[in-house]
């Protein structure tokens, strides 16, 4: 990363009046993202969901849409529609059905049959209630419909919270491509109420721990340190470890978003692992891995491939597949076969000229990206257990 673009720590905490500033006990901390005329806060904290705080300031509307999933909607809508009572006049509900399968664009009509059918108008509030799925899938359908309606992330579950929720990235999918059809976006809020990860699955806080992983190695040695003194805590739960997690990565995607928004540079180092990742999930169909257990295989392939481009020792590769083991994530490549691997990373959007382009570490805390030669791919895929 640039010098000018180096995350610092650039959150706040507020507390009530007499109450000790402790990670996770009744703290709400904020973390800014400077986006001139579009920035807008990350609430981090627990108790949010209920908390009138959370909801104020707000753009006033007399309608409201909250749009979660089947899943998340019964544990979370009824509560979110309490809380916002006193904000709009009606508040309407949407449940789109649950997982990536489902980021199509015949699923995204549904949010629009919705708001039309309802007559809303141009200042309805949308409210993205889920993961990162519902909060791309919300935030697509709020940047188009009426031309730009506001919306307002309330991520539930980990990986959203550190990452999908944060920059202003929506989009659905298409079967040659994840997130290939969207538009950059950004949310006038971002609601991360921790205790909503208290009914989230293992299997999906594993996922989530993938996006906090890669904040380490792209751009901060001691965030990397840290995760791993403290993944037990995080795996078990601990709100005071989460808290942290949480407000650290939002801090270095907000700084990184703040200096490419649109990701014409900068700001593709995020995408760390997510070039294999994406080829996995395509390869295998949406659905069949989480986003995160692919990034977290993904993350391991391309610390080889920085190792085998010499920017790195091989004892680096040795510890981000240790640390993705211990989170429970997959580290062993589905055998897609070495041309269906290359075709699906060739689709890339960070690909150029034909040339396929990867987030690399050039030093701990530091990466870019860059073109890669063929021969080392092979090797990559072939050495992770790629080949059919």
């Amino acid at each position: 990363m640039s010098t000018s673009c180096t995350p610092t720590a650039g959150g706040r905490s507020e507390s009530p009046a007499g109450t000790p500033s402790l990670p996770g006990e009744g703290v709400r901390r904020i973390v800014p993202v400077q986006l001139a005329e579009r920035s807008y806060d990350i609430l981090i904290g627990c108790g949010l969901l209920d908390d009138p705080a959370s909801w104020a300031g707000l753009p006033a509307a007399a309608s409201a849409l909250i749009v979660s999933n089947t899943t998340v909607a019964p544990l979370y809508a009824e509560r979110l529609e309490r809380a916002l009572a006193g904000r709009h006049r009606r508040v309407l509900h949407l449940a789109l059905p649950d997982g990536e399968a489902y980021k199509t664009a015949a699923v995204l009509e549904t949010v629009y049959d919705r708001l039309l059918g309802e007559a809303c108008d141009r200042k309805t509030v949308l409210y993205a209630l889920g993961g990162g799925v519902v909060g791309d899938m919300t935030g697509f359908a709020a940047a188009c419909y009426m031309r730009g309606v506001p919306f307002v992330q309330v991520p539930t579950t980990l990986l959203a919270q550190v990452d999908s929720s944060v920059g202003g990235k929506t989009a659905i999918n298409h079967p040659l491509g994840k997130n290939m059809i969207g538009a950059f976006y950004q949310p006038v809020r971002v609601v991360c109420d921790l205790d909503t990860l208290d009914t989230l699955p293992d299997r999906e806080l594993s996922a989530g721990l993938a996006e906090v992983i890669k904040y380490g190695p792209i751009a901060d040695a001691a965030f990397l340190d840290w995760i791993e003194a403290h993944l037990d805590a995080l795996r078990a739960r601990d709100k005071a470890a989460l808290a942290h997690a949480v407000q650290r990565s939002c801090e270095i995607k907000a700084q990184v978003v703040g200096c490419d928004e649109r990701e014409s540079g900068l700001r593709a180092i995020l995408n760390f692992g997510h070039t294999f990742g994406h080829a996995i999930e395509a390869g295998l169909g949406y659905g069949e891995w989480l986003h995160g257990e692919a990034v977290g295989c993904g993350m391991v392939m391309a610390a080889d491939l920085s190792a085998r481009l010499g920017l790195v020792p091989a004892a680096f590769v040795d510890r981000m597949r240790r640390l993705c083991e211990r989170a429970g994530l997959p580290v062993r490549a589905p055998a897609l076969g070495t041309p269906r691997w290359l075709a699906l990373m060739g689709l890339d959007k960070k690909a150029e000229g034909g040339e396929i382009r990867f987030v690399v570490i050039d030093r701990l805390g530091s990466a870019r990206t860059q073109a890669v030669p063929e021969a080392l791919l092979r090797q990559v895929i072939a050495a992770h257990g790629g080949e059919a």
